[in-house]
């Protein structure tokens, strides 16, 4: 399957350390070599870079990794396809129009029943699975909040939890979904993350032996969430996912622990 990663800060803060060890996976320490992408958030918009070819060998994620983007959310995505042939128009994460700001989604595994389900005016572009059930899950949201985006956070974060595990009874159904204020993330099978924040200490990809001292290039102030599928660091503790469960995160914290069954 794919490998996910998301990044939600309290200040800008940039990915390159933890995009280098997804970066690895992408087709050198690890079999995700059908494509990769990565999508940095400005306020309600994105920007993003998207390649159909492993990101170890690409000069473009290269270039990413040199020349770093300060974000306080973003998602990234190495693919080992499933459904869906290598191309552009198929490779993560997604990125869609909603209450006039940019949801951008990611997903790890299979969703085999998906297209029984209705897509409103939302139309996707490629043929994966994965796709049309970002297409799925935003015409859902958008009927339950037709009048834009919701004012209460936690009717929003419970319907989006909602909504994971209705599809997720169709297949596998880990997910990145980004709003540009939240970073949702739900475990289907296999999720973990870490919350950075002082005392900093230094730490190392578990794929490599790029270490990065994290006391140097932070304030005492700072907060950084960093999920992924698999830990990237060696010697770090992650925090392991409970299949069945979203996790919400806002300005570099853990808000809520949902069920999404």
């Amino acid at each position: 399957m794919c490998e996910l990663l998301g990044m939600e800060c309290n200040v800008p803060t940039d990915i390159v350390f933890s995009f280098s060890g997804l970066a690895l996976r992408g087709g050198l320490k690890g079999p995700h070599a059908d494509g990769w992408g990565l999508a940095l958030y400005q306020g309600k918009a994105v920007r993003t870079f998207l390649e159909p070819c492993a990101a170890a060998n690409s000069p473009l994620a290269t270039f990413v990794r040199e020349n770093p983007i300060k974000t306080l959310l973003a998602i990234a995505h190495v693919r080992k396809k499933t459904r869906g042939r290598v191309a552009l128009e198929n490779t993560h994460p997604f990125v869609r129009e909603l209450w006039g700001r940019h949801m951008v989604f990611a997903h790890n595994g299979t969703v085999r029943g998906v297209r029984k389900h209705p897509i409103g005016r939302f139309r996707p572009v490629g043929d994966t699975d994965s796709e049309y059930a970002f297409c799925v899950l935003l015409h859902l949201l958008e009927r339950a909040f037709p009048k834009g985006y919701p004012r209460s956070q936690r009717a929003l974060w419970t319907k989006i939890a909602e909504l994971g595990g209705r599809l997720g009874r169709d297949g596998t159904f880990n997910f990145l979904l980004g709003d540009g204020r939240h970073l949702f993330a739900r475990c289907a099978t296999k999720l973990s993350y870490i919350i950075r924040k002082a005392p900093f200490r230094a730490a190392t990809l578990a794929d490599d032996d790029l270490c990065v001292d994290f006391s140097e290039v932070t304030t005492p102030t700072d907060c950084v969430a960093v999920i992924a599928t698999q830990p990237l660091t060696r010697d770090e503790v992650w925090v392991q996912g409970t299949p069945g469960e979203m996790w919400v995160f806002r300005n570099g914290k853990l808000q809520s622990t949902l069920a999404s069954r």
